[in-house]
């Protein structure tokens, strides 16, 4: 009977929004997993239980390599499956939840590092962005750090210019045009001044060619030129989580 409306409750509260909550990351012997669960206020995201809930989440989501299915089937530490649990959590604390998204990044190449933006405790925070860089070594490993602190500060599309969305490009240069044209500027300066705002949203964008935070006078790929040593330093991937975004 519990259950059922336990049920009930939550599933009257799936179509509210959820747009807060908490980032959570977990390393182990190389291997980082990062996962998003969504409250519908900041309340709920300092909610104990709510904290606990997360917690074990991000210690079952790096047991199962950040496969949601999996996780949603996994028991949890009271012999609950995840899904059970959830609906147990959202009828007893009145709020819309739900587990987002996940990442993992295994050991077999290059080397991971990971930052959390104002940690409310130890791997827990509202922005984590985690990274994998290969031609690391122990005269350059301090880079990683720093390199997953930009990603958190700036917020790349991709690693380099060919990695941004196509369709993402062109509705950027849609606008753009758009705003010249209302201007009031001749279609031929209006496609020469378009051709050089685009040009400045992919380098902005794009991880290498931001400019790099702690110098402003130097790009991403300038540094890490500057640090590579015996191995020239390449990023192979990276994950930024902002809690909410884009929802």
């Amino acid at each position: 009977f519990l259950r059922k409306k336990g049920i009930a409750k939550a599933s009257k509260k799936m179509s509210r929004t959820a747009s807060e909550g908490l980032a959570l990351v977990k390393e182990n012997n190389g291997i980082i997993s990062l996962i998003e669960i969504n409250s519908e206020t900041d309340f709920v995201a300092k909610n104990q239980d709510f904290i606990n809930f997360c917690k074990e989440l991000s210690e079952i989501n790096f047991k199962v390599k950040s496969n949601l299915k999996e996780l949603n089937k996994s028991k949890m530490g009271n012999g609950i499956t995840v899904e059970d649990n959830l609906v147990n959590l959202i009828a007893k604390i009145g709020e819309k939840i739900t587990i987002r998204r996940s990442d993992s990044f295994d050991n077999s190449s290059g080397k991971n590092f990971f930052y959390v933006h104002s940690a409310i405790e130890k791997g827990i925070g509202k922005i984590i962005s985690m990274v994998k860089i290969d031609g690391i070594s122990k005269e350059n490993e301090n880079i990683g750090v720093k390199i997953a602190m930009h990603i958190a500060a700036s917020n790349p599309l991709a690693i380099d210019k060919d990695g941004i969305d196509e369709t993402l490009i062109n509705k950027e240069l849609e606008i753009i045009k758009a705003e010249i044209t209302n201007s009031g500027k001749p279609a031929e300066m209006a496609e020469k001044i378009s051709k050089g705002k685009i040009s400045k949203f992919l380098n902005d964008n794009s991880l290498l060619n931001q400019i790099w935070i702690m110098d402003p006078k130097k790009k991403v790929s300038e540094i890490l030129n500057d640090k590579s040593s015996d191995k020239k330093l390449k990023i192979l991937d990276f994950v930024r989580y902002k809690v909410g975004e884009g929802i």
